[in-house]
Parts: C-alpha cells; sequence; structure tokens
C-alpha cells in the first residue's frame, strides 16, 4: 500500500509518500518514494521542496495557511505520478485528548471530534484538521484517511504521574491530565532500540530525549510509557525552541496584570517567544546558537538551561525508574548534536554514565552506542521515524477495515 503520511506543524508541512505492508516489522525502515515539505507556513518567505527519486525541486511561495501549503505539495505529487498513486493518507495529530487512545479511521464524526480539540494545542491541532481538510479536497473522498496521535503513547501513564494535583472535580469535568506527545517518536525508537540491542521490549528500561524544535523526556519502564516532561500540552517540560517549559504557573497571572494582556496572550508568548530564543535574544535554533556562544553571553545562557533542564530529568527519571538501562537521544538536535549530548551529560559519571567522546563526535543519524563499555547506563543515538509509525498505522487499519 502507497501511504502519504503527512505531518503538519506549527509553521510547516512535512509529507512523505512511502510505501508499506501490514508485514512490515516496527524497526524497519519502509520505502520512501518522494517527500516534501514547506517551510514558514503564512509568513513572506515560505519555501517549498519535493524530491521524487533523484528529482528536486524547490521554489518560494506566497500561502496564507496550512490548507494551502497541503493543496500547493499535493498538487505537485500529483503532477510527478498522477491521479491514483495515493493509496491513504495517515496524518499525525498531536493531540488525541482523553478520547484517543490509539490510531483511527477518520470519519466525519472523527474530524469534527478532531477540532474540538484544538484549544488543548492551538498550534499544533489546528493546522493538523487544516491537513485533514485540504487532503480531502485535494484528494477526495474515496482515498481514506487515519489519524495517529502523539498522545496514544503516554495514555496509560500511572496515575500518580498522569494527574495534576489541582482539585479533583475540575480535573473530571475538563479531562485535565499529563497527556505527553511525541509518543509517535518514543514508539519508533523504543522498536529500534529494541532491535538494535536485541532487548525484549518488556524488558527495557530507558529514558528518551526527543530533542528539536519541541522537546520532551520520557521514562519508560519494560516498554511502557512511566512518565514524561510535556503535559496537558505541549509546552511543559523541556527549555525549546521557543517554548519556556517548566515555570511557575502564577507568572502568567502576574504578567497578564502587569502587561495589561489576556492570559491567553501570555500563554502565546511562553509557546512562541520563550525557550531558547526568549533567553538568547536571538534565535530558536540551536545551531545558530552554538555557532555565536563564544561572543554572545546570551546565547550561552540558553544552550547551558537547554543542557541544565534536560539533565534535571535524567536525574529525576533515573530515580523514578530506580535506574535505566540506557538513555537514548533522538529529534533533530539530539541525533545530530555530539556537542549537545555531551553537554546535557556533562558530570553524570556519579550514576554511571560515561560518554565516549570518539564515538559521539562520529555519531550522526545513525543508531549509535556513544558511551564507553564500562558505562554502567549506556547512551545511544538513534533517528526517529515518524512517518514510518504513522505509515504502519494506516495499513493496518485499513487492512483490519476491509
Amino acid at each position: 500500500m502507497r501511504v502519504l503520511v503527512l505531518n503538519c506543524g506549527s509553521s510547516s508541512v512535512k509529507l512523505q509518500l512511502v510505501d508499506a505492508d501490514a508485514d512490515a516489522a516496527d524497526h524497519d525502515a519502509l520505502p520512501v518514494a518522494a517527500r516534501g515539505g514547506v517551510r514558514n507556513v503564512s509568513s513572506p518567505n515560505a519555501t517549498w521542496s519535493v524530491d521524487v527519486g533523484d528529482r528536486h525541486a524547490d521554489g518560494e511561495l506566497r500561502l496564507r495557511d496550512h490548507s494551502a501549503a497541503v493543496g500547493e505539495l499535493l498538487a505537485r505529487f500529483r503532477e510527478a505520478y498522477g491521479p491514483g498513486a495515493i493509496d491513504a493518507v495517515g496524518h499525525r495529530i498531536v493531540h488525541g485528548g482523553a478520547r484517543y487512545h490509539s490510531a483511527t479511521i477518520i470519519d466525519a464524526a472523527v474530524l469534527e471530534s478532531l477540532a474540538e480539540l484544538e484549544e488543548l494545542a492551538p498550534l499544533h491541532n489546528g493546522p493538523c484538521v487544516a491537513g485533514v481538510r485540504a487532503a480531502r479536497d485535494a484528494l477526495g473522498v474515496d482515498v481514506p484517511m487515519t489519524a495517529s496521535f502523539d498522545t496514544a503513547f503516554h495514555h496509560d501513564l500511572p496515575p500518580a504521574a498522569a494527574q495534576y494535583a489541582i482539585p479533583a472535580e475540575l480535573a473530571e469535568t475538563y479531562q485535565i491530565r499529563r497527556y505527553g506527545f511525541h509518543g509517535l517518536s518514543f514508539q519508533s525508537v523504543l522498536a529500534r532500540y529494541c532491535h538494535f540491542t536485541r532487548t525484549p521490549p518488556e524488558r527495557a528500561t530507558l529514558i528518551v530525549l526527543h530533542l528539536g524544535s519541541g522537546c520532551s523526556a520520557a521514562a519508560i519502564r519494560e516498554g511502557r510509557a512511566a512518565d514524561t516532561s510535556m503535559g496537558f500540552t505541549p509546552l511543559e517540560g523541556l527549555v525549546m525552541s521557543t517554548r519556556s517549559g517548566d515555570l511557575d504557573p502564577a507568572i502568567v497571572a502576574f504578567l497578564a496584570q502587569h502587561e495589561r494582556t489576556p492570559a491567553s496572550t501570555v500563554e502565546q508568548w511562553l509557546n512562541t517567544r520563550s525557550g531558547l530564543l526568549g533567553v538568547s535574544r536571538l534565535t530558536g535554533d540551536m545551531r545558530e546558537l552554538l555557532a555565536v556562544e563564544r561572543e554572545d553571553e546570551h546565547a550561552q545562557l540558553a544552550i547551558e538551561m537547554f543542557a541544565y533542564r534536560a539533565r534535571k530529568y535524567i536525574g529525576a527519571y533515573l530515580a523514578a525508574l530506580g535506574g535505566a538501562q540506557a538513555v537514548v537521544f533522538t529529534g533533530g538536535i539530539g541525533e545530530n548534536s555530539p556537542i549537545v549530548r555531551s553537554r546535557i551529560l556533562d558530570g553524570m559519571e556519579w550514576c554511571g554514565i560515561r560518554l565516549d567522546p570518539s564515538c559521539n563526535s562520529a555519531c550522526v543519524s545513525a543508531p549509535t552506542r556513544v558511551s564507553t563499555d564500562e558505562s554502567r547506563v549506556a547512551v545511544y543515538a538513534i533517528p526517529t521515524d515518524e512517518e514510518g509509525v504513522i505509515a504502519r498505522d494506516a495499513v493496518r487499519l485499513l487492512s483490519a477495515a476491509s
């Protein structure tokens, strides 16, 4: 089955055309026939690119929103492949709320309920739903579509980790709990770790750090989610590109009062003007910060805070799990930045973590052990494959339905 995997981020759209079948193992890399993307959606300098085989095309676009971006990309895919080349579309949906515990086929009722969840993750679920509608408009209702949820992996968090210490009646009325995110990534990395190390999933106890524009940590006990750093929304937890991560919730009311602005505006600042960008006063891009940190004290502080927060979570999860077999790095920064991995783990020899400098420096985007053989807690860098998880979900759902 040829599955188009559609991933709409807060300011981007990514597509992959994947050849998948129901028998593919969870750790296997699926054949990718084509890929494409749009960056800086809704800005004057939006750019697009499409790769089909060895053919590459790119350019600039003026796009009003994610719907237009998806429409443009699908038009270019259809030019290359013609109608009928796409058997199904698998969508990444960031927030499934309390309702969706696993992937599902999208029908009119599901689409309506996904729209209702937009307030829980406005930066992400809105674009995701827009992507579903745009794909349906472009491809027609005869092409089946599925939704895979970033929250599903964390659905069975233990109550002590999932619940907030707020009045129980409020939590129950509004379904307020820690949902967690990046679940598709954690699911992919868990499968790849188990294959790479020949560890049965039920014996895998890990700490995984997904570090990219959005960042989160997960504690995995015996193959199941035990805790995670993101919570009710993707704002909680680690320092991120433009998101603050953990803070005193009273700050929201304080800033709303003193800046004479609604709390929703403060929340927007915490999502879009904070994190690496807010501290550095320069950029939310880790690569750019590393390039200037020697000359820029604000950039240096932003990197230190990023590493310090991640290190705190590793220590907390080692305590919560009673130890771990490995710490695993993934995501754009986690997979590709040896220096960030090194800075996060700096000073953690006390718990038996010993990075191998040569292995760590040589590892970029490949499943690799980057710790010494003597390290009591192993360290790995393992590329994630969220698109592969989504494509497999689509194949399994649609095969079962037929």
